[in-house]
């Protein structure tokens, strides 16, 4: 991160158009569907939104359910949480797990269905 600020550097609070609505990655309610919420790798609380639904799949996975909501919709949702930080179209940061075969447990085999499937995004 860069202390200084330059001419060309965007506004921080600089808002994309709101009116194109967003595909909002969401998990089952009790009633209804319930817009996830996820962490930035310094750990502040964020909505997630992406402008397309092939970003979606390539980081959250394919079988990921999603709503389409509007920026200014999604802020409204959030908001009352304490959530004020929207990040659009993020990408997946950790390396990809890679299975072992033939091996041990506690010789570092990992087998992917035993981790958390978005480990790096893991749901506040």
């Amino acid at each position: 991160m860069c202390l200084f600020r330059y001419e060309e550097d965007p506004e921080p609070e600089e808002r994309m158009n709101a009116a194109v609505p967003l595909y909002v990655p969401v998990r089952a309610g009790s009633a209804q569907v319930v817009v996830r919420m996820f962490r930035t790798p310094l750990g502040t609380r964020t909505a997630v939104g992406f402008t397309d639904p092939g970003r979606l799949a390539a980081t959250l996975g394919p079988e990921q359910p999603w709503i389409r909501l509007s920026e200014t919709a999604l802020r409204s949702l959030t908001e009352p949480l304490g959530t004020t930080l929207l990040t659009v179209d993020p990408t997946l940061t950790a390396p990809a797990v890679a299975e072992v075969s033939g091996g041990r447990p506690g010789e570092g085999s990992t087998s992917p269905a035993a981790l958390p499937r978005d480990t790096a995004t893991r749901v506040a």
